[in-house]
């Protein structure tokens, strides 16, 4: 198996104010320092990004939008560009998460086509798939995961697709309390990375990142990154915390 770098995120969804932000990040990119066998990303609020970016620059801390437009420029009310996030010192965007698709209606095109303006832009789109309760109750979890990879990921080429991230997040997981058991989790990532060798090649399967999200927390994020298809983990409530991110990212 190739070795995979691990990737720990934390998404701060519409949380910390900008001074709040900058502080956590501060705390965290000094606890950073000489981190060099896995990378980290963080996902501040469109109006922190900016700030957040400056405090981490000379630590290896990467900075995520939490969504972004396919278009350059234009009219469009509320979107925020892929130049415009590549401005403020992001080099990477988090697409399809699932609040963007089950509280805004995103579907599997609009994810597509953000994803596709993120890559003509150089941002590294990090694609959220994931099944809600009913669909699992009702064993649609590896139909739905199909349908979003494959969907998410039309038109991406070969080329192109090396730069995407992957984030298996069960929407009965995200900020629930629950959280999938580490043999649920790895029977999904093993099944996304069987699509993506069907839509491409297993070698090139097997050298894409797929992480984990639904309730990660420092007490379990050690059996998870332990299983073999598990290849990080994108936060969220812990990820507002600095001792529980800290741990997460300090994973053993």
């Amino acid at each position: 198996m190739m070795s995979r770098r691990p990737l720990i995120a934390g998404n701060w969804k519409m949380y910390l104010t900008v001074d709040e932000a900058v502080q956590l990040a501060l705390s965290l990119a000094e606890s950073c320092q000489g981190v060099s066998d896995r990378d980290v990303m963080l996902a501040p609020s469109f109006t922190s990004v900016a700030a957040v970016a400056q405090v981490v620059k000379d630590s290896p801390i990467q900075i995520a939008g939490q969504n972004v437009c396919w278009e350059k420029e234009g009219a469009f009310t509320g979107e925020i560009s892929p130049v415009m996030l590549k401005n403020t010192g992001a080099s990477m965007v988090i697409l399809g998460h699932s609040e963007r698709r089950h509280v805004f209606g995103e579907n599997n095109r609009m994810v597509n086509k953000r994803l596709c303006g993120a890559l003509q832009f150089n941002l590294t789109p990090v694609l959220c798939v994931g099944e809600k309760l009913e669909e699992r109750e009702d064993g649609k979890t590896f139909s739905v995961l199909q349908t979003q990879v494959t969907r998410g990921l039309e038109g991406v080429s070969r080329e192109e697709v090396e730069q995407v991230v992957i984030a298996y997040e069960p929407v009965w997981a995200i900020g629930t309390g629950k959280t999938a058991s580490k043999e649920q989790a790895q029977e999904a990532h093993k099944f996304i990375r069987g699509v993506l060798g069907e839509l491409y090649e297993k070698k090139l399967a097997d050298s894409i990142r797929i992480l984990y999200g639904g309730s990660v927390k420092p007490d379990n994020i050690d059996s998870l990154m332990a299983e073999p298809d598990i290849d990080g983990a994108l936060v969220g409530g812990a990820a507002l915390q600095f001792e529980s991110f800290n741990r997460i990212i300090h994973f053993r």
